[in-house]
């Protein structure tokens, strides 16, 4: 049997769950654990209760953010997972490849285009490797997409259509954390839209060129709730968290400074809730996209259209929620409205609704997918490509850096005047 590779973490969050799950449970033949690298010992002391107590998993050794080199000197992982706040991702990055690693980023690889140039600065210098998680590239529905525009099914895509609506739960939650914060995570069009410009670069085989963007903050931070709201509305609901409360309250808020709790109409966001693009690609393809995070349901729209037909693919995430809750009965209500429709319109044909697989876990039932292909010793062919490589976590985070930028400049941007990717 061939050498387990060897795994080092750094940012234990909630996030990182599933790769520590993944490697101490189906994979751990395949891959093994060696250290958690974290600002609080809290929360990596509760990683290890909890993977001791599932798995029967040995402690890890923990060391301080100030200890990341020390981490990898003494533990000698393959590989590093970095699951930290999103601008910080760039450095850790470096770091671990400087030391010789291969690195696994959790999406977005970064959050502006100098952090972008020095990721590709450090893999051309090392050549050491870097792969960014977009799970939602495996959930049935979008890799089904990507083999209908491959297959030809839709000729050559000339227009592309994406609306996402964050419900006031999903929605409210980005609100409440580091996220509200711009200069932490590049604001909803890096953090978030990175999975959703990812898909799109993914189906349509380019990347984008030219981008125009409004956005404003109308619904939460100062704006205020602008009618009357349900006491507590947006409150989130700790009792329904007891994992949460151990990773974010108490001794963890207390070693971290992390307040994961905020007022959703603070003095503390900085970035917008409503947002439409119009871009261009390389290809000639145009898109329209449009994210609202204050919407009645949850889900999204999506369209491709070529030459031969039109691809619609719409999926609805649950029922209309105004507060986070962990409650079963409104889980099932949720899950009861759940609906994923695709359908297939030919040029001069009759449309025709386009059966999706069936499929258990997150994201759609992306996850498990992913984490087989990422972590498994020997994965099965995948010839949908979906595994996304540092270029294609540059190409999704600049078209939500250069929509950044047009919201600032009210003018276009050309992507490559940011950073020029490989043709």
């Amino acid at each position: 049997m061939s050498e387990r590779k060897r795994y080092a973490v750094v940012g234990t969050g909630s996030r990182v769950v599933m790769f520590l799950d993944a490697l101490a449970g189906p994979y751990r033949d395949a891959g093994e654990l060696v250290g958690l690298c974290d600002v609080s010992p809290t929360r990596m002391a509760w990683h290890n209760a909890r993977l001791a107590g599932k798995f029967s998993h040995p402690p890890l050794p923990t060391y301080t953010a100030a200890d990341f080199e020390r981490m990898i000197r003494e533990t000698k992982p393959h590989a590093v997972i970095v699951t930290t706040v999103d601008a910080a991702h760039h450095d850790y990055v470096i770091r671990a490849m400087n030391m010789g690693c291969d690195v696994l980023c959790e999406k977005p690889m970064t959050t502006d285009a100098a952090k972008v140039r020095a990721i590709f600065d450090a893999i051309e210098r090392t050549g050491r490797k870097l792969r960014v998680t977009f799970n939602y590239r495996y959930a049935p529905h979008t890799t089904l997409v990507r083999k209908l525009i491959q297959e030809g099914t839709i000729g050559r895509p000339l227009a592309a259509d994406l609306q996402w609506l964050l419900d006031t739960s999903h929605g409210a939650d980005y609100f409440r954390r580091w996220h509200a914060e711009k200069d932490k995570s590049g604001g909803l069009l890096v953090h978030k839209a990175t999975h959703h410009f990812d898909i799109l670069n993914w189906w349509l085989g380019s990347y984008p060129e030219v981008v125009y963007c409004l956005g404003d903050l109308k619904f939460y931070g100062r704006s205020g709730p602008t009618e009357a709201m349900p006491k507590d509305a947006f409150r989130f609901k700790w009792e329904n968290f007891p994992d949460q409360q151990q990773l974010y309250q108490g001794a963890a808020l207390a070693d971290s400074g992390y307040q994961r709790d905020r007022d959703v109409f603070g003095q503390h966001v900085t970035i917008e809730d409503t947002l439409s693009i119009s871009a261009r690609y390389r290809s000639g393809v145009l898109l329209n996209y449009s994210l609202v995070a204050y919407s009645p349901w949850e889900g999204f729209r999506a369209s491709v259209t070529g030459t031969k037909g039109r691809i619609e693919l719409y999926s609805k995430h649950g029922s209309h929620i105004l507060t986070a809750t962990g409650d079963a009965d409104l889980a099932a209500q949720q899950a009861s409205g759940e609906e994923t429709k695709l359908t297939l319109f030919p040029m001069f044909g009759q449309p025709r609704d386009v059966s999706i697989p069936q499929a258990e876990g997150a994201h759609g039932g992306g996850d498990p997918v992913m984490l087989e292909q990422i972590f498994a010793g020997d994965p099965p062919a995948d010839p949908y490509h979906r595994a996304a490589s540092h270029i294609d976590g540059a190409a999704s985070v600049l078209l939500g850096i250069a929509a950044n930028e047009s919201i600032s400049t009210g003018k276009p941007v050309i992507v490559d005047e940011l950073f020029k990717l490989p043709s």
